[in-house]
């Protein structure tokens, strides 16, 4: 499944938007929530309307000049559908960067690989102390599916440290 794909008809799914915007809250989506690696808004766009799920038309703003504006067509919207019911129940075995360091375990001195693996902790705490001020600036009544999203992660990280510290230790 593609999720930038996703993600850009979810985004349309809220109203016509323009490129710019659209690839403005792409970014900021990814930076709170998602590791996902960023592709061009561009391309995608593009390829989108060439596959009949998106519509264009010209827009203007002010007194700047004229901007596409992009709005989902109704089979935009069905292919949205298909991919978001898709996505609950895709199950892939998640990719950590770690697990290919760890195939190759035997090959680094034990000592260098706790000492890693300790900084690979430090990081880790680091990136839920993110999520907590994450949580904290969404207010006092978060949206439920943005707490959902932080829970997840941090329950994630939680494993990966308590894995990493009995790793440690049986080094």
């Amino acid at each position: 499944m593609n999720e930038q794909e996703l993600l850009i008809l979810g985004l349309l799914k809220e109203g016509p938007q323009h490129a710019y915007f659209i690839k403005k809250q792409i970014t900021k989506i990814l930076d709170r929530f998602f590791a996902l690696k960023k592709q061009s808004v561009y391309y995608s766009l593009k390829s989108l309307e060439k596959q009949g799920f998106l519509e264009k038309k010209t827009g203007r703003f002010g007194n700047r000049p004229d901007k596409y504006i992009y709005k989902l067509t109704l089979t935009g919207q069905k292919r949205f559908q298909e991919l978001l019911n898709k996505s609950f129940l895709t199950v892939q075995k998640p990719y950590l960067d770690l697990d290919l360091s760890l195939y190759f375990l035997p090959y680094i001195e034990k000592d260098i690989a706790k000492r890693r693996l300790r900084a690979r902790l430090v990081i880790l705490k680091k990136a839920k102390l993110t999520i907590e001020n994450i949580k904290k600036s969404l207010g006092q009544n978060p949206a439920y599916h943005l707490i959902a999203i932080l829970e997840h992660d941090e329950e994630m990280i939680d494993t990966e440290v308590n894995f990493i510290q009995k790793l440690i230790n049986n080094i």
